[in-house]
């Protein structure tokens, strides 16, 4: 169910119209870690710590993209644009650790993430090294040149992962389908 309400931003005087998406906003909260999102109070708690939030002067704000999930705001979730909102947050869980009603936000991001990707919207960097784990088992590959530092330092060799097992594991996580979407 899809309603239009007026929201306006007397700050930035921008007035847009903004689509509850319930379904959303249901799919969000029935999932099995969204239920603690209705817990949410909206204290700016998780924005004042996150790390990602101080650097980027508020450009990242995990306060406004819980209120945004929590309001079923799913267009100023999604899309190329909003990208950063949602593929901001580095899942250092800061922001779990300092929320006072215990919302497992950086579970409620990676829901949101998973949702991105479904939409075929995922950032290139991630779909790259997405690529390159399904490709090699790994997230970087072993260089000759770091193997070589390595034996100069006395380090152990590196094991090389088991490929087909890795790609056994993604395989049933289907994620080769989910990038080919955005190739």
């Amino acid at each position: 169910m899809l309603f239009n309400i007026n929201i306006s931003f007397i700050k930035t005087k921008l007035i847009f119209m903004a689509t509850i998406d319930f379904e959303f906003r249901n799919q969000i909260i029935q999932s099995d870690i969204g239920s603690t999102l209705a817990y949410c109070y909206q204290c700016a708690t998780c924005s004042g710590a996150c790390p990602v939030a101080q650097v980027t002067n508020g450009r990242y704000n995990p306060r406004r993209l819980i209120l945004d999930a929590l309001l079923g705001l799913k267009e100023k979730i999604f899309g190329r644009e909003n990208a950063f909102s949602i593929w901001g947050c580095t899942v250092c869980d800061t922001c779990d650790e300092v929320c006072p009603q215990k919302v497992e936000l950086t579970e409620i991001f990676t829901i949101l993430k998973n949702m991105s990707v479904e939409r075929g919207e995922a950032p290139d960097y991630y779909i790259i090294q997405a690529s390159t784990i399904l490709e090699n088992g790994k997230a970087i590959p072993m260089q000759p040149a770091i193997e070589r530092r390595r034996d100069q330092l006395g380090l152990p060799k590196v094991m090389s992962p088991d490929v087909n097992e890795v790609k056994k594991l993604l395989e049933a996580t289907k994620l080769a389908d989910k990038i080919k979407k955005e190739e």
